[in-house]
Order: C-alpha cells, then structure tokens, then sequence
C-alpha cells in the first residue's frame, strides 16, 4: 500500500513517473472543458475522504475536482465534523474510514495527526498538509518549474523567508530530484536543521545566506510563501513583517537572479509583503500555472497511492 507522507519518504523513480503521469494528464486535458471527465477514468467506482482539519482553497478545490475528473466521488469532512482525537481515537477514526473509502487525503495540523492515520488506515493516506511540510505543493511546483525550463536537475532554488513546512518539503525535493537549494531569511526564523542535514547527506548543496540579494545570485527558481497564517495572533504577525521585511521579493531582488528566472509562491499571497504586484504580476511570474498544476499533479499522487 502507497501512503504519500513526504518527498523524502517516497522512492526518486516514484515521484520522477508521477511528474511524468502529471504531464501526461494535463496535456490530453488541453482545450477540454473543466467539468468534463478524462478519458481515462481510473478512479471509477472509487470514494475519496478529504479531511480539513485546516482550512483550505486550492487543497480542497484541486483534490475535489480531480477525483471527478477520474471517475471518483469525494466525501468532504471538516475538523469539526470529524474532531479528530477528541472522542474517538485517531487510530479507531483511520480503522472506520478505511472501511468506508478507498483513499483518505488529510490536511491537518500536527504530523502526528498525519503520521497515526497512515498507521492504522488500511487504505492509501496522502499528506494534504500539515504544520511540518507540504509535498503536494512542491509535487506542483517541480511540475511547473520543468513545464517551463526542462529538468530541475543541478538547478539553484532560493527560498526567501520563513523556513516553513512548504521550505521543508523543498529541502525534501532538493534531495529526490537533485537540485540546489538557499535558504534565505532571518536566524530566527531558520528552517529544522535536519531538513536540511538530509538533503546535503543526498549529495546537493544547500545552504543559508542572510543576505538576499547576494542569495538570489545565478538562481533559476525564486520562492516565497506567506509571511503570517491566519491563525497567528496580531503580535506575532507585527513581528514577523519586522524580521521579514527585509527578505520581500521584489523587482530588485529578482534582478539579481539569472533572467530567465522564474518565481513561484504557493498563494494565497499578500501582495506587497512578503512579494509586490510588479513581481507576482511580471514576466518572471509563473503563480497561477503553479496553482492550476496542484490538480494534475494530486491526480497522479492519488493513481500512485492505488495503483492505477
């Protein structure tokens, strides 16, 4: 049985024939409309469980509409429907669903929330998110960054800002896919010293750089995300725009990359902060391919997990 837990966690070859499924995907979609199936309809006959513990956009959207795509139903399950670990256990609550459904993606907030599902669920589990990483956002990202600029193979990828769980599955990727990976941003805000330790045991070179611009020098890639979630309390959202303002992408931060740089941000974004309107709106801007690849690239996630 397949769970997708993290990048680090699934074999290169895997993740390399999931790229390519995704791709493959997309293209026999062109010109499509939205609401009509593929062709191929693996999922037929299949029920997904999609659990929110967080809220979620571009998760439930992408993951919603790619089952329908493939044949499959969902079933939609909030945090306060299920109330995970508040009653029943979460290990009786994975042995009931599995029951139930064929597939449970799960966004949530403590990987070990994530980690109990997949012990004790007897069908596939996907990490939809959880407050330590976020493979199938990077999954999109890898997708999107090779549909523009071919294999990400010995490429630079700077990240600017808050070393987060999106950060840590890129220093996951770093190591599966083979690319070079900075980390830019305040000491306080440091990425886990193991993501990065596991992915330089792989052989790539990662590092920290604490000043931006000298950063973002000869990078094929510049990334950002969100400096505040919206569960953070008014005092810690002022401190993090103070740690952070210095780390903003903008026109002259992205100046410094190689011109065919390409900037990605896994949205929602508040522009002006953490990236201006002039960067996430330019010709280095490459945002809403990398949101519209969040569908292609979940739906060879969940072929992966089962098998077809």
């Amino acid at each position: 049985m397949n769970h997708f837990l993290d990048i680090d966690k699934t074999d290169p070859a895997a993740l390399r024939a999931m790229i390519d499924a995704a791709r493959a995907m997309k293209d026999a979609r062109k010109d499509r409309p939205r609401g009509m199936p593929d062709d191929d309809q693996p999922l037929a006959g299949r029920i997904v469980a999609l659990i929110f513990e967080k809220p979620s956009t571009r998760t439930r959207v992408s993951f919603d509409v790619g089952v329908r795509q493939m044949g499959g139903q969902t079933m939609v399950l909030s945090g306060a429907d299920m109330q995970l670990g508040h009653g029943e256990t979460i290990a009786d609550t994975a042995r009931v669903l599995s029951r139930y459904v064929d597939l449970i993606m799960i966004r949530t907030f403590e990987e070990a929330t994530l980690l109990e599902m997949a012990d004790h669920a007897t069908v596939p589990v996907i990490n939809g998110l959880t407050n330590r990483t976020h493979p199938c956002q990077i999954m999109a990202d890898i997708m999107t960054f090779e549909e523009h600029r071919g294999p990400i193979r010995g490429k630079k990828v700077v990240w600017s800002g808050d070393g987060n769980n999106v950060f840590a599955s890129f220093a996951h990727a770093a190591g599966q896919f083979g690319f070079d990976l900075t980390f830019t941003g305040p000491e306080t805000l440091d990425p886990e010293r193991v993501f990065l330790d596991e992915a330089r045991a792989k052989g790539v070179n990662v590092t920290i750089q604490r000043d931006p611009f000298a950063a973002v020098e000869g990078a094929d890639l510049v990334v950002t995300d969100t400096w505040v979630s919206m569960h953070d309390p008014v005092s810690a959202k002022e401190r993090r725009h103070n740690q952070l303002r210095g780390y903003q992408v903008n026109e002259a931060l992205m100046a410094r990359a190689r011109p065919d740089a390409l900037f990605m941000h896994c949205l929602p974004a508040h522009r002006e902060d953490e990236v201006t309107s002039a960067v996430m709106d330019g010709t280095h801007s490459v945002v809403f391919d990398e949101a519209e690849n969040r569908l292609h690239a979940q739906k060879a996630v969940m072929r992966w997990c089962l098998g077809v």
